[in-house]
């Protein structure tokens, strides 16, 4: 799979092929998002710009929002999250359609980074706000506005997907905006909103996802044997992320399993269509 992942270092909007009139929108938006702080202005406006340059010429954007703290790039995901990405860039291939492939990165990677974000998460967690959803969400809009012959195809697991979830409810009337979410995290299940554009897994046809079905003994013990796994790991010199240790079984999404593959090709065909070669 050739990987067009978005760079988030400081774009030169001159170089652009983005037209004066919408680098204009996005400073706008920026600001309107983000009116005292510098730093995450320039985040926005480098993230669309990104996006924007990505998809030119192409028909499907998908943004990939990783599981977690979301801020692990795809080519270190766990397999069976690459194993997802893999099979819809493959099916959208297979389908006729020109892709590009982006992430969105929900906090920095450094534990000082997630301990920022903390207060955000208990947040989303405890309540369902997130006013970061909200900020993609109008980033998205402004998106469909700048090319409005691009599809956006969310793609998201567990937290990721709860992520996009209120995301999409934020920009439920934009017809060009789809997702695609696996094993959303128990406390987000009452909260969720589901639209004909999006396609919710949360079982892989093998066995129960307990992550789905607030079963938080199963929960617990997966993180209590993680720590071990993690600290093992570490006293023997290796950098393991801590995410890669933990194993709920259930939570798992394959693109092999039964119920996963199958119905994202289905979802795809459905909403996305093949496309007429001439």
């Amino acid at each position: 799979m050739k990987q067009q992942v978005m760079n988030h270092s400081r774009v030169d909007t001159q170089s652009s092929g983005v037209e004066a009139v919408f680098q204009r929108e996005i400073k706008q938006l920026a600001q309107k998002l983000f009116p005292r702080n510098t730093k995450k202005r320039q985040q926005v406006i480098n993230r669309m710009l990104d996006y924007v340059n990505q998809a030119l010429g192409k028909e499907v954007l998908i943004i990939v929002s990783p599981g977690g703290w979301g801020n692990t790039p795809i080519e270190n995901l766990q397999e069976w999250e690459k194993s997802i990405v893999n099979g819809v860039t493959e099916a959208l291939s297979r389908l006729g359609h020109k892709w590009a492939l982006a992430q969105y990165l929900r906090s920095g990677p450094t534990i000082w980074g997630h301990l920022r974000d903390l207060g955000k998460e208990a947040q989303f967690f405890y309540f369902g706000k997130s006013p970061r959803a909200e900020a993609m969400a109008e980033q998205l809009k402004l998106l469909t506005r700048i090319l409005p012959d691009i599809k956006i195809l969310l793609l998201a697991v567990s937290q990721g997907a709860a992520f996009d979830n209120a995301a999409m409810k934020s920009a439920s009337d934009n017809p060009s905006i789809y997702s695609i979410e696996l094993g959303t995290f128990f406390p987000q299940m009452p909260r969720r909103t589901l639209s004909p554009r999006t396609l919710a897994i949360d079982n892989n046809g093998l066995q129960r996802d307990p992550m789905c079905e607030r079963d938080l003994w199963a929960g617990t013990k997966s993180y209590i044997k993680a720590f071990s796994r993690w600290f093992r790991a570490l006293a023997q010199g290796k950098n393991v992320k801590f995410t890669h240790c933990i194993n709920t079984p259930g939570h798992e999404y394959e693109w092999e399993h039964p119920a996963v593959g199958s119905r994202i090709v289905t979802f795809l065909t459905t909403h996305f269509g093949w496309v007429q070669v001439k």
